[in-house]
């Protein structure tokens, strides 16, 4: 039996109030030449142009801006391969302490950079030969730390789901919600909030190839680990599904669509091309999955989170251009 609730839609109601005029309000865009290509009306919610260029300001401001005075005075822990860290640095940053990150040393130089440039302290571990979360764990009860984890945390959870509420109140109705899948945290939020909206919504993750963990497990009825992945789509390069996202998304989730890395760069270089924006192979799975022809029977309008845009110009121009 799935396990209760971790979050409720009243949660991710709670969190869209704590951070009105924190994170920003991201644009819904559309193409009619997607939809010609699609045979469907498709709504994308583009938090590439979100606070950090991706969706993970929301979870980590909402879990920060949470914990109590003494917790926040000592400062904050994360561990994450790239957009988690710059969101956390910066919430530390916007609360008035500081953020020490453990990043996978092949982490993208961007991020990288960009968290560092935010004011955080990075610590740096082999992600292929090492547990990120045992890592991130010990990090934060050494130094007395408020760990705040990249996916398996309800304020996190209810903060990611604000970016499918804000999608929904401007769309109305949708048929099917498209959302990129890592650890979960983004899909159990975006679930929580469009179940809750419109019962009949069908609530559809896609996952890279060489990534299927969540698919995998939702197939076996309980959470089961894959190598760890390797794919261009860094942000979902995990192994096994979260302990908390898991039952919410074996209870929402209708679907897992599966996309390779050839399909994610031509969704990239589509969106570039014909939406003037730019995905990092992350973000653009979801839109890959569209293109490609991944979801069974495309209802008449869906709704896509692309999560982000944090990719440096060389290697984007190496992806697109390849």
């Amino acid at each position: 039996m799935a396990a209760e609730p971790t979050v409720s839609f009243a949660d991710v109601r709670a969190a869209a109030a704590r951070l009105a005029g924190v994170v920003h309000r991201t644009p819904v865009l559309t193409s009619r030449t997607l939809n010609s290509l699609v045979g469907a009306e498709v709504f994308i919610k583009a938090e590439n142009f979100q606070r950090i260029g991706a969706f993970k300001f929301r979870g980590a401001y909402n879990a920060a801006a949470q914990l109590r005075p003494d917790q926040l005075a000592k400062g904050i822990a994360a561990y994450s391969s790239g957009n988690h860290a710059q969101a956390t640095a910066l919430a530390a940053r916007e609360l008035g302490t500081s953020a020490v990150i453990l990043m996978p040393q092949d982490a993208p130089r961007s991020k990288l950079e960009a968290t560092a440039g935010y004011g955080a302290e990075i610590v740096t571990y082999d992600r292929y030969t090492e547990d990120r979360t045992a890592l991130g764990h010990a990090l934060a009860e050494e130094r007395g730390l408020a760990l705040i984890p990249p996916y398996d945390h309800p304020h996190v959870i209810a903060g990611q789901g604000t970016a499918a509420l804000e999608l929904l109140e401007e769309t109305g109705p949708l048929d099917a919600l498209l959302v990129p899948v890592g650890g979960g945290g983004l899909i159990a939020g975006s679930a929580t909030a469009a179940t809750a909206l419109h019962p009949g919504i069908r609530v559809i993750g896609v996952e890279p190839e060489a990534g299927d963990d969540t698919k995998r497990s939702l197939e076996n009825g309980a959470r089961v680990s894959v190598p760890v992945p390797r794919t261009i789509a860094d942000g979902q390069a995990l192994a096994t599904p979260g302990e908390i996202t898991f039952p919410v998304n074996q209870r929402l989730v209708d679907s897992i669509a599966l996309v390779s890395d050839d399909e994610i760069v031509t969704a990239m270089r589509f969106a570039f091309e014909r939406l003037k924006i730019v995905l990092e192979p992350s973000g653009a799975t979801p839109l890959a999955a569209l293109l490609a022809g991944r979801v069974d029977n495309p209802p008449r309008r869906i709704g896509l989170i692309a999560s982000g845009g944090n990719i440096d110009v060389d290697r984007f121009t190496a992806l697109v251009s390849g």
